[in-house]
């Protein structure tokens, strides 16, 4: 998938993006597939739901541990993580040196023209998206990573981003033609900005995609430098 922020790119920010993982465990082949795909990820950003209750935490260790060979982890608090303890999730991010966005924005290495905003999922209650889109440093373009994306329009009103991402409904993981409990996951562009809500990896409650097949995504945004 690629996103261009500007006709005249000259610069490439290149994102890997994986939400809901839940009970799923990360496949070696996925990781090789996106190795073939790209010779570098500049961040490897996991929406939320990498756990549920029910999943050991060495099954979420391996899995982040997996995608970190990709690139640096960058996280957000999804509605089921908190379920094996939020100590635990901590831990883990930061045992492969990743960042979990606590309703903030930081700079992207590298790509100093770009912050990347995360909030914490509303059903924590600590959601503060005033704060997440806030950063006190120069910066061009803005990328913002929530688990839910019930939240897009409200951070459309206090920010302007180039990319939304959110995960969090599975495409209603059962559909029948057009009927399911949630849309389907889809990328739209529209004239200031794009958005993209992921049908997620995994799957809760029941073990049975149909309809709204697993999705991961590697993104590739085209931008002018220092416009």
């Amino acid at each position: 998938m690629k996103v261009k922020s500007s006709s005249k790119a000259d610069c490439e920010l290149t994102v890997f993006f994986i939400s809901d993982v839940h009970r799923r465990r990360i496949p070696t082949k996925l990781i090789k597939k996106v190795h073939s795909r790209s010779s570098s990820v500049d961040l490897v950003i996991i929406g939320g739901d990498v756990a549920e209750k029910g999943v050991s935490s060495e099954r979420v260790r391996s899995n982040v541990e997996k995608l970190s060979t990709l690139g640096p982890v960058y996280y957000v608090w999804g509605n089921n993580d908190r379920e094996i303890g939020e100590s635990v999730i901590r831990e883990i991010i930061e045992g492969v040196g990743g960042k979990i966005l606590d309703n903030e924005s930081v700079c992207i290495p590298s790509h100093s023209d770009w912050i990347l905003s995360g909030a914490d999922d509303p059903s924590s209650g600590n959601t503060n998206l005033k704060k997440a889109v806030s950063y006190n440093g120069e910066y061009t373009y803005q990328l913002i990573a929530v688990h839910n994306p019930s939240l897009f329009n409200k951070l459309l009103q206090i920010a302007n981003p180039e990319l939304l991402i959110g995960g969090h409904t599975h495409g209603g993981q059962i559909r029948f033609g057009p009927f399911g409990m949630q849309p389907r996951g889809e990328f739209k562009v529209e004239e200031d900005y794009a958005q993209l809500i992921s049908n997620g990896f995994g799957t809760t409650l029941v073990p049975l995609r149909f309809g709204a097949p697993p999705e991961t995504h590697l993104i590739k945004i085209e931008y002018k430098k220092g416009v």
